[in-house]
């Protein structure tokens, strides 16, 4: 088949390109390239797949003529491009609208108009839930837990949009489930947790695990945001691939449906605890210090993965200590992206 792939060049995308191209697959990776190091992975797939794998430059905000006639070529559209970041959000609110908001609006829009109505799975974000501030959370020594949810967080829990991400990604999240009840378009919506993995150039304020790991791995000062406690379930970026593909194969099953997909409570680690991790990979202490908590910082988000479980069978296979392996791998033989 052929896929489109928005947002191709960041780390997702180009894994997701990459197991496409293995399986024989043809994949066009659409990208305004705006953001750092995405050109680095693009050259990357382009020379890895070049029979397979082809660039157009685009941005999904304006370059509406250009989603119309790539999206008439396609099967199925992987929509990952967006803004990421709640601190830029709250920053550049207008910019985090026009991306994730106007931008997801523009490719149901070209789907809608489209002849053969491809298949989209739309990247979304557990902070649709918002703070979950009535949700009683206890704290243990390295991590906070949930009082009531043993399981996590389930897609039943009410839709609460905070800060101009969360209303921007959550208005995309309910286009994108609206659009398949009113005009009959074939979308699912993956509520997704912490993904990291290879080819992620994580930075400060988005991608921790990542960011953790590299500047561990580079000695580098790593600054916690509140008392490191903090939990989140983390998935591998092969994992998060494979529950996009099931939801292809079961399109039919599983149109017009929003799932949580992430590392479920099988699957966490609190801040503390990967340093820790890092530090015995590592064998030596890492620098790292404290500062204030970040505005609408949960102290412990889990996604329960059991919807998707049961309807697509789908859940993750790579544990938390095997994906930083990867991650620490990569970063290892790629050192000279990350020494200044």
């Amino acid at each position: 088949m052929k896929y489109l792939i928005t947002g191709g060049a960041g780390f997702i995308g180009v894994n997701f390109a990459r197991k496409l191209a293995q399986e024989d697959h043809q994949v066009i990776i659409l990208d305004n390239l705006s953001r750092s190091m995405v050109g680095e992975n693009l050259n990357w797939i382009i020379n890895a797949f070049p029979d397979s794998v082809q660039f157009l430059y685009a941005d999904i905000r304006s370059d509406f003529d250009k989603l119309r006639r790539v999206i008439d070529e396609v099967d199925v559209v992987y929509h990952l491009a967006g803004q990421v970041a709640v601190t830029t959000s709250v920053v550049s609110p207008r910019e985090d609208f026009e991306i994730n908001a106007l931008g997801t609006f523009n490719i149901l829009e070209a789907i809608r108009l489209s002849e053969s109505h491809p298949v989209l799975i739309f990247a979304s974000t557990n902070k649709v839930y918002g703070g979950m501030e009535n949700i009683k959370i206890s704290e243990l020594s390295t991590r906070y837990i949930f009082e009531n949810y043993p399981n996590g967080i389930p897609e039943t829990m009410n839709l609460d949009f905070h800060s101009p991400y969360g209303c921007s990604k959550g208005a995309a999240d309910q286009y994108v489930v609206d659009y398949s009840r009113i005009y009959g378009l074939k979308t699912v919506v993956m509520r997704q947790s912490c993904i990291y993995g290879t080819r992620q150039f994580g930075v400060e304020d988005q991608g921790w695990v990542a960011w953790f790991s590299i500047a561990s791995a580079t000695n580098k000062p790593i600054t916690i945001y509140g008392d490191g406690k903090q939990v989140r379930d983390i998935l591998f970026v092969d994992d998060l691939y494979n529950a996009f593909d099931l939801a292809v194969r079961h399109i039919h099953k599983v149109s017009g449906m929003a799932f949580n997909v992430g590392g479920g409570s099988d699957n966490t680690l609190s801040l503390l605890e990967l340093l820790d991790i890092l530090e015995t990979k590592l064998e030596r202490k890492i620098n790292y210090g404290f500062s204030d908590w970040r505005p609408g910082d949960q102290p412990v988000y889990i996604s329960d993965i059991s919807l998707i479980r049961e309807q697509l069978g789908w859940e993750p296979a790579i544990s938390p200590s095997d994906g930083v392996d990867l991650l620490l791998s990569w970063t290892r033989e790629n050192i000279h992206f990350f020494l200044d």
